[in-house]
């Protein structure tokens, strides 16, 4: 009936229809949400776009990306400029010469320089964990209120239990320049993703609340090709195994207030706050709505049937994707694409530049 069948409409499988269709092919996508768009997905409450699974920010410097998202929705000048709060003190980031002189006050990058060499010293030889990784490339107070705290929250687990190779390695700018992200391309889709997936699906046909694997025997003879982008261990049935990830909670509240505190992004780096971050939603988009709408992040652990977020990139893990990713390439006329099918954490312009040149390829 159809000669792609796409599981999932998120980026990537958003994408690969689009282009499946503009190069004459049918397409079905369906979606196990009641909504597309994957974890980009907004929710619209008081002109507010709501980002309903954390904060995605678009940056990239593939020219070629960047083109092609403008192609749909033209993007805003937002630059993410978060900041950390330690014990109630506000810290840039990423790391630069305003977070410096903040902790040290110091003015000038020799200082800088200087006071982070001395503090790495304080680790000889090969680190052995996440801590001694750390320390190593930022020295000892960087690490203990901006790293630490906020990292065990994240992985649940301390750092000394944690691997090093989390950590290759991190941002350090001896500049004033709180501008997170170094792509030359950086913003957020006027009117919000739901814009940019909506004009991607324009004339597919879409069914929404639909579970494949639950329905596999029936969907899979409607198509010459399935793209599945799901998660690879589940397609398989856990058969080998199921593989690790930390899981998200938000809780999101409306507040009467114009501002509530003053940048889209506050990190919260003390371990005993239970929460990650608050997403302040209107500063993306430069909101002058009369309330505001604020998302406290939780990490949690993560359990069978509840969404993934972040893979846990250990050695058992990699061991047990790589396996599955071998029974994937005995599967016919299935693709498998997109972060839960490959295992990996994408950011969103990758994710793009992927499917582009997966669909490129099955159809040339």
């Amino acid at each position: 009936m159809y000669d792609y069948l796409i599981v999932g409409s998120g980026l990537f499988g958003a994408v690969f229809a689009r282009e499946a269709r503009q190069a004459g092919k049918s397409v079905l996508v369906l979606e196990r949400r009641e909504h597309v768009g994957g974890n980009v997905y907004c929710e619209m409450k008081d002109g507010i776009n709501i980002h309903k699974y954390g904060a995605h920010i678009f940056h990239t410097s593939y020219e070629d990306v960047w083109d092609y998202v403008n192609q749909f929705v033209k993007f805003n000048n937002f630059i993410n400029s978060p900041v950390a709060n330690y014990q109630g003190h506000l810290y840039n980031l990423p790391f630069n010469m305003n977070t410096f002189r903040e902790l040290w006050d110091i003015v000038t990058p020799a200082q800088a320089k200087g006071i982070i060499a001395e503090q790495r010293q304080s680790v000889t030889g090969t680190p052995k964990n996440l801590e001694e990784q750390a320390i190593s490339l930022v020295g000892t107070d960087i690490y203990t209120k901006l790293i630490k705290g906020y990292t065990e929250k994240q992985w649940g687990r301390s750092c000394t239990e944690l691997p090093a190779f989390i950590i290759k390695r991190l941002p350090v700018r001896y500049t004033f320049d709180n501008n997170y992200f170094n792509d030359r391309y950086q913003g957020i889709p006027i009117g919000g993703y739901n814009r940019l997936i909506d004009a991607l699906l324009e004339g597919i046909e879409v069914r929404t609340g639909v579970d494949y694997l639950k329905k596999r025997d029936l969907y899979r003879n409607y198509a010459k090709t399935i793209v599945y982008t799901g998660s690879i261990d589940e397609y398989f049935d856990f058969k080998l195994g199921q593989l690790e990830y930390r899981g998200l909670h938000f809780e999101t509240e409306r507040l009467e207030e114009v501002n509530h505190q003053g940048v889209a992004v506050v990190n919260y780096t003390e371990r005993d706050i239970p929460y990650t971050r608050i997403i302040e939603h209107k500063h993306f988009e430069f909101g002058t709505q009369p309330v505001t709408y604020i998302t406290r992040e939780y990490p949690a652990e993560w359990k069978r049937g509840e969404e993934a977020y972040y893979p846990v990139n250990n050695e058992r893990n990699q061991n047990l994707y790589q396996q599955y990713a071998g029974l994937g390439r005995q599967e016919q006329d299935v693709i498998f694409g997109g972060r839960l099918a490959e295992y990996k954490y994408y950011d969103m312009d990758d994710v793009i530049k992927s499917a582009l040149k997966c669909v490129h390829e099955k159809l040339c």
